[in-house]
């Protein structure tokens, strides 16, 4: 299908590559009866071929445009169900339902992948992972060691609720239109069990917030108000120090500190 132009406004990139597409389907493994959810199938080509595999699928377009053509092109491969709405808007945990185990999939808009990542957290405890391809420079700041530039935010947010794993970049020329940047392929899986004590979630990613809205501040600085310096030290960490050299357990701690 060439009719369908990509539309910038929805950071549309069709991916196209036959050998980058056979990857990614064997990554994702697909079987039947998972309950897999796709989120922007574009013109189809991962959801056919993932649709083959697992005989039953729900995809999620922005672009109405898109919905027919998919839905014919679907026909005798298995059964697809297109939900047309916006993904940020969709509750992820509801359409898993009681069973869980819901598989997410997509070529995610590189314009609204940070906040679509949070978004996907917050349906963790339905999910039994996710695989998204995303801008590379996101993918590294996911997988940044705490001591780095690309470690942050998303890397301590993340680290909480799943372990992320780059799995391998993809060239710009896979898509139509072309990138003007490398993507990745990434696969997230929630932790079955806590990778750490977190028991305020809430202080937590406040702690965390600031501290890297604030990075080239030190920890004393930076957490001014949340948690003393002289608690910082008691807990084991250096006052002194930057937000990046602090694991994502150490904010956790730190968040652990009852508020003075």
């Amino acid at each position: 299908m060439t009719g369908h132009r990509a539309r910038k406004r929805f950071g549309q990139h069709f991916l196209h590559d036959p050998g980058v597409l056979r990857r990614i389907v064997d990554t994702i493994d697909p079987r039947p009866g998972e309950h897999i959810v796709e989120i922007g199938p574009g013109q189809g080509a991962m959801t056919l071929p993932v649709l083959a595999r697992c005989g039953r699928l729900t995809a999620i377009e922005l672009d109405r445009d898109l919905v027919a053509p998919l839905l014919d092109r679907a026909q005798g491969v298995g059964q697809l169900e297109v939900i047309e709405a916006d993904a940020m808007d969709v509750d992820f945990s509801a359409l898993a339902g009681e069973a869980g185990g819901l598989r997410l999939i997509g070529n995610l808009p590189y314009n609204v992948s940070t906040p679509m990542l949070f978004h996907v957290l917050g349906a963790a405890g339905s999910l039994k992972d996710a695989h998204f391809m995303l801008q590379k420079e996101v993918v590294d700041r996911m997988v940044a060691p705490p001591g780095t530039k690309t470690y942050g935010r998303l890397t301590v947010m993340l680290a909480a609720v799943c372990a992320p794993e780059k799995l391998f970049d993809i060239g710009p020329g896979a898509f139509r239109p072309p990138p003007k940047v490398v993507s990745s392929f990434v696969r997230l899986v929630p932790h079955a069990t806590p990778p750490f004590p977190l028991p305020d979630a809430e202080r937590f990613a406040q702690f965390v917030s600031r501290a890297f809205s604030m990075r080239r501040k030190t920890l004393r600085n930076a957490l001014k108000g949340l948690v003393s310096a002289a608690d910082i030290e008691a807990a084991g960490y250096d006052p002194g120090a930057r937000p990046e050299t602090l694991s994502p357990a150490g904010f956790a701690a730190l968040a652990a500190i009852p508020a003075t």
